[in-house]
């Protein structure tokens, strides 16, 4: 690759015309592919009539329904309340045992944040995002005075001295980059991966000769510049302001040698080691006023060397920069519910207002015809057979029902729902199960935007933010390598929607299960409540008891398990009595038959009389039977004895 200043004409070529010359190149593409659409989709979200929006030739009507734009503002407010609802929207992580530098650098980030506005910034990428498809914004380093109210004794502490102290600062602020002041390599799918990006816009003269009495650009002349309603923020307005300066950034690669020629080249100390190698391309920051007035050009300053821009799309669009938005989702949605509207507004015009049909050649000469209260025509002849009123019909009603369908749509299209929700799925006429799986699959797609947003955005966002104020703030803000964690949670809708099923949960179980106070945490962290820290600490609190506390209620434990104890053998001895007792009445049981076969023996000998063959052989028999019942009286005793 040849080193050279001059291009393939001859003519020697400067850093500002070779980013110049890709700047036209980006610009050429988005204008061609993007520019007409992203107009009318900002059209259709403030509700701005053009004629370029017309669906038929004959249409009269101007109407635009707010479905799409209901959609977009739902859609960006659920994706802020999941990021900032819970007040703190990051973490940081280090795998240091201690944590009060995390603490210190996660407090003093805040502060800053909030100082500088970013929630508002975020908000105006989140709307850009919905309406165009990707929202970028621009990382920007002021240096400002930091003045706070102080005093201080004099005259040896006799008195107070009250005034001002004042600081030098850098502050780090986010800044909204409309899609038409923004240029890209059209085959680049993100910021870091094209081999640069540029900020091309108007700006006030004014800011311009600040950051040159500054010195941080250079103190050349320049113009104003020429309107261009291309570059305006917004193309609706009828006038346009004139003292303007047309500032091209460029953020990305510039070859070396046109960088190093450059006279307003400064190398820059690096905390990296110098590149050795000498590569033909140099990452570079380049600033142009007018097109071709260079004020600025150097080598990145920053010491991750990273670029001061991050975008994300709404919705990914394979190998594709510029993503999906809730316009274009609801696009095909919208037209034909305007188209539906304006017909029958128009329609509504042929049939409310009267009209009258007349013979032309029996009006007075000069005579004007209109219909009005009060008016007299005139006539040569009689009315009746000259005028004749005239009814196209009525509109039909089935109309108006198609526009509630076709509101469905939009809905439908974009994920965004209302206050009303989608009829027979969201509001009372579905049940509990079909309003969990109308609900799921909201949350999901809000869920996945959520993420992308987390990832594409909002960490890359805090990260840079934090690695400039240690950079340019070291005594303020430590340097380590901290890992920076979104911890924003669910949306408004899927948040409402969990502290459902969690009240559900609570009233199958009593106050006195473990997992009563647990859900009554989450349900109260899952509420946009002004006091809910105070009220999630108090719970906390309550189920912490004192070292006293825990020693009562561990002896109030072991007493209740001796109680339990004795009550368990009480009723073991219980057990065991009747049993002794059931066995004792069967033995009883047993020994009547042998009692009542001995009295029977009894009975019948006293008829024999002694001496005889039969009063022998029955002694005989008597020994053998009392042998026997002696042997069972043994056994019974023994069962006694046993038991």
């Amino acid at each position: 690759m040849l080193e050279s200043n001059e291009d393939k004409f001859g003519i020697e070529e400067t850093l500002e015309s070779w980013v110049m010359e890709k700047c036209r190149a980006w610009r050429d593409h988005y204008e061609s592919n993007y520019e007409q659409k992203f107009d009318e989709y900002y059209r259709l979200w403030r509700g701005i009539f053009s004629s370029e929006d017309r669906n038929r030739d004959s249409e009269r009507s101007q109407i635009i329904s707010p479905a799409l734009q209901q959609a977009v503002e739902s859609s960006v407010a659920e994706i802020e309340e999941a990021t900032f609802g819970r007040g703190k929207f990051f973490d940081i992580k280090d795998d240091d045992q201690d944590q009060q530098d995390v603490a210190y650098l996660r407090e003093q980030l805040t502060k800053d944040f909030k100082k500088n506005k970013v929630r508002k910034a975020v908000g105006e990428c989140l709307i850009n995002a919905a309406v165009y498809g990707t929202g970028i914004a621009e990382l920007v380093l002021e240096s400002k005075v930091d003045m706070r109210p102080a005093s201080r004794p004099t005259m040896d502490g006799q008195l107070q001295e009250v005034g001002v102290e004042m600081f030098d600062r850098t502050v780090c602020k986010l800044r909204s980059i409309q899609p038409q002041n923004f240029l890209i390599d059209p085959v680049a799918t993100s910021v870091d991966d094209s081999i640069g990006v540029a900020i091309d816009e108007f700006v006030p003269v004014h800011q311009v000769e600040l950051l040159q009495e500054k010195g941080v650009y250079k103190d050349v002349p320049f113009s104003y510049a020429y309107p261009d309603i291309d570059l305006d923020a917004d193309h609706e307005l009828t006038t346009q302001p004139t003292d303007k300066v047309r500032l091209t950034k460029y953020y990305g690669l510039v070859p070396r040698h046109l960088l190093e020629s450059d006279d307003l080249y400064e190398e820059v100390e690096e905390l990296a080691p110098s590149d050795e190698d000498k590569t033909f391309y140099v990452e570079a920051i380049v600033v142009v006023a007018n097109g071709g007035t260079l004020l600025k050009a150097e080598k990145n300053p920053y010491m991750m060397n990273d670029r001061p821009v991050i975008a994300f799309p709404w919705d990914v669009v394979p190998n594709r920069f510029w993503g999906r938005g809730v316009c274009e989702k609801g696009y095909n949605s919208q037209k034909a519910l305007d188209a539906e509207l304006r017909a029958r507004i128009d329609a509504l015009a042929l049939t409310v207002h009267p009209m009258m049909a007349m013979d032309a050649t029996r009006l007075p000469r000069g005579a004007r015809p209109e219909v009005k209260a009060g008016k007299i025509i005139l006539t040569n002849g009689n009315p009746a057979e000259v005028l004749q009123s005239l009814n196209f019909g009525q509109v039909s009603q089935i109309t108006f029902a198609q526009a509630g369908e076709l509101q469905k749509m939009v809905q439908t299209a974009t994920g965004a729902i209302d206050s009303a929700g989608i009829p027979g799925s969201i509001n009372g006429e579905s049940t509990a199960a079909g309003i969990s799986m109308s609900l799921g699959a909201i949350i999901k797609r809000h869920k996945r935007t959520l993420i992308n947003f987390q990832e594409s955005f909002l960490i890359p966002f805090v990260s840079k933010a934090a690695y400039r104020y240690m950079q340019f703030e070291p005594d303020i803000y430590p340097v380590a390598d901290y890992q920076f964690e979104v911890s924003s949670s669910l949306g408004i809708i899927a948040r409402e929607y969990e502290v459902t099923q969690l009240v559900q949960l609570l009233q199958t179980m009593g106050q006195d299960s473990p997992l009563y106070p647990t859900l009554i945490q989450s349900i109260i962290d899952n509420m946009n409540l002004s006091n809910r820290e105070e009220l999630i600490a108090r719970i906390q609190q309550a189920s912490q008891m004192s070292p006293e506390q825990q020693q009562a209620a561990q002896a109030q434990q072991q007493a209740a398990m001796a109680f339990q104890q004795s009550q368990t053998n009480a009723l073991n001895g219980q057990a065991a009595e009747s049993q002794a007792r059931a066995q004792k009445i069967a033995a009883e049981t047993k020994a009547i038959p042998v009692e009542l076969e001995t009295d029977q023996i009894k009975a019948i000998t006293a008829n024999l009389k002694v001496g005889t063959a039969d009063d022998k052989e029955f002694e005989r028999r008597l020994k053998v039977a009392e042998t026997a019942l002696k042997e069972k009286r043994l056994n019974l005793d023994t069962a006694k004895a046993i038991s």
